[in-house]
């Protein structure tokens, strides 16, 4: 609710000239296919996000609207995480596979230690 006006409602045209009269801008941008964040280890990828820009006092502030899809970010250069893989996961992988468990090992290593991606993997070759 907006104080000062009835029942909270306010005219959009309205409170764009009130913004205005403030210093505050904003705007829209159309077509927007892809907005993608990355972070040291993770990249937000938002699809057909709605974005807008306000700029207030010369200073430009972004919105993004939309769900991301979040992924482990792989960075060149970077030495690689080892990832701590049991023996519960190896076996599991290589008897659901009929792998062996160097197979199952390596293919736990390449799926970053998911049992259920490794098992994909072996099962798809």
């Amino acid at each position: 609710m907006i104080p000062g006006v009835p029942g909270g409602r306010v005219n959009p045209r309205q409170l764009k000239a009130a913004m205005k009269r403030m210093g505050i801008e904003t705007e829209n941008l159309e077509g927007v296919e892809e907005v993608v964040i990355r972070t040291a280890t993770k990249e937000y990828v938002f699809k057909s996000a709605e974005v807008s820009a306000m700029t207030v006092q010369g200073q430009k502030t972004w919105q993004i609207v939309g769900e991301p899809m979040v992924m482990n970010r792989k960075v060149e250069g970077a030495a690689p995480e080892r990832v701590a893989i049991s023996e519960e996961d190896v076996d599991l992988v290589a008897e659901k596979t009929g792998a062996t468990k160097a197979a199952a090992r390596k293919a736990l290593e390449d799926a970053d230690g998911e049992p259920a991606e490794a098992i994909i993997r072996l099962m798809s070759r």
